[in-house]
């Protein structure tokens, strides 16, 4: 198929519009000029200040023409004319009848898009507006100004694709050498020195540990931002709106532990500047003790094992699952020991006689689970766990023995594959990884072994911090039983969130499980 010819129209210069007299002086033509820098750096300032300057005194200077503004664009990409103001305003005057003529210094300033380019010199040919490009020395009015533009234009976008090329080389070097760069603008708890390393923000960083504590404490996101909220505290970007999804991102955000994953997203196209999340489509580096850490590793592995736990909290026998409530103390803790379901919480009023009663999700529900679990008074659950802390109490020193069994029974699981063995291999490998790389071979074996002892360091790391949290229960439970000098005498909520795990109700008896292992019947 051949290929269709360049068709070039030649549009004749308006004839200026004179007074009532031919004699008067023609009307001076109205000048804009555009200008542009592509960086924010103190040399590049001064080169747009400059431009600036220039422009004024070259368009006064000229006797037939009349400064119609200086439209200049400062830090701004030209790959993209969506972002830029400046050159927006200036094609809207143009078409607004406004200007007469465009100068530019060149075609990389006008645009570095050979689309955006011959889209808008068009644009303004057909209202009769040619652009002056000073360094090329073309007109867009002249015959052949649109073949020299299109070829132009095109070598300064494949000097913009270049340039993007090299940032990428560059960036990835720099990733390499463990050099990070975040954007500080919205990241609450750390600001940036003058070495534009991170730095902790004290009063940010305290925000940040009461969101990692209250989440481990039990608390749901929404809960927490609503906390946020009634107490004024303004979020990263400096709204008083708090979002789920911004308690989200804290929580698991690696960068609050002293670590930095790099090239999270990538651009996936240099004229459009879309960015898309990195899924291994192109190379991640996981930088370890980058910068001071705001959490201890070990609570931000033990909010990490609570994200995947609240995730699905209980599969009912049916096979659906219950996801995580903090509504109410007894949420997600109260069990049927005949179907296995939860029970919910449900207000009564029987022949005017209100109460708060718990029943199993069978009998509220079609589940397909037939159950006849009794309902139980919110009263009687609240002395049950009165009475079962009362019993261990009672009985402290065997179930002090008791506790010390766990203890061992914990120390006894200790992984056989240890971090530090993870990590020598991981350096290994590293250094093959570069070895294959520089020489062009096949390192998708390699590659491979990486990611699988990546994973599994982070499954040592979340065993861990499981352990961990076991012994502080059981380490919290054996200081209660040894501190508490009497039994309870009535309901103690906090006390309960921190020690009961979950109480199951059969037709004579409740089992009360504490979060320490032990394991308490309470007779009906």
């Amino acid at each position: 198929m051949t290929e269709a010819k360049m068709s070039v129209t030649v549009l004749p210069a308006r004839k200026q519009a004179r007074g009532k007299n031919d004699d008067e002086e023609k009307a001076k033509l109205r000048v804009a000029a555009y200008c542009r820098v592509s960086t924010d750096s103190d040399e590049q300032a001064t080169s747009y200040e400059a431009q600036i300057e220039h422009y004024t005194a070259y368009i006064n200077g000229q006797p037939d023409w009349s400064l119609a503004g200086i439209y200049a664009d400062d830090g701004i990409s030209g790959t993209n004319t969506k972002k830029r103001e400046e050159f927006n305003r200036m094609i809207d005057e143009c078409m607004a009848g406004n200007v007469d003529m465009v100068i530019t210094k060149s075609i990389s300033r006008f645009a570095r898009n050979t689309l955006d380019c011959l889209k808008y010199i068009r644009q303004l040919k057909e209202k009769c507006i040619p652009v002056y490009f000073e360094k090329e020395n073309i007109n867009s009015m002249d015959s052949k100004g649109e073949v020299m533009l299109t070829i132009m234009a095109s070598l300064a976008q494949q000097e913009s694709q270049s340039l993007s090329q090299n940032v990428k080389l560059g960036l990835q070097y720099r990733y390499q050498q463990g050099e990070i760069q975040v954007n500080c603008n919205r990241f609450l708890g750390f600001a940036k020195d003058e070495n534009k390393r991170l730095i902790v923000v004290p009063e940010e960083a305290t925000i940040i540990k009461r969101i990692y504590r209250e989440y481990l404490e039990g608390a749901s996101m929404l809960k927490i931002a609503r906390g946020l909220e009634a107490d004024g505290i303004l979020n990263g970007a400096g709204n008083e709106k708090w979002h789920t999804s911004n308690i989200n991102q804290i929580l698991r955000n690696e960068k609050y532990i002293g670590d930095a994953l790099l090239q999270k997203t990538y651009t996936t196209d240099f004229l459009t500047k879309t960015r898309v999340k990195n899924h291994g489509i192109v190379p991640q580096y996981y930088v370890e003790n980058s910068h001071e850490a705001i959490i201890p590793r070990e609570i931000f592995m033990q909010v990490q094992e609570e994200l995947i736990r609240r995730r699905i909290v209980h599969t009912s026998p049916n096979g659906k699952n219950r996801t995580f409530s903090s509504i109410h103390c007894f949420s997600n803790m109260i069990i049927c020991g005949g179907c296995g379901e939860f029970y919910r919480r449900i207000h009564w009023n029987n022949r005017g006689k209100k109460s708060v009663v718990w029943r199993c999700i069978s009998r509220l529900e079609n589940t397909g689970l037939y159950c006849d679990a009794r309902t139980v008074l919110e009263s009687t659950i609240e002395q049950v766990l009165v009475t079962a802390i009362n019993q261990t109490l009672c009985g402290k020193d065997d179930f002090l023995i008791t506790l010390q069994n766990n203890i061992e029974t914990v120390l006894c699981h200790e992984s056989d594959q240890t971090l530090a063995c993870i990590d020598a291999r991981l350096q290994e490998l590293q250094a093959e990884l570069l070895k294959l790389a520089s020489s062009k071979a096949d390192y998708e074996s390699v590659g491979n072994e990486i990611h699988r002892l990546h994973e599994d360091k982070q499954k040592v790391q979340l065993e861990s911090a499981g352990r961990d949290e076991l012994k502080k229960r059981i380490d919290e439970m054996s200081t209660f039983l040894q501190k508490q000098p009497i039994d309870l005498t009535e309901y103690d909520e906090p006390l309960v969130r921190r020690l009961i795990e979950k109480v199951t109700i059969y037709e004579d008896k409740f089992t009360v499980d504490f979060k320490s292992g032990l394991t308490v019947d309470v007779d009906e």
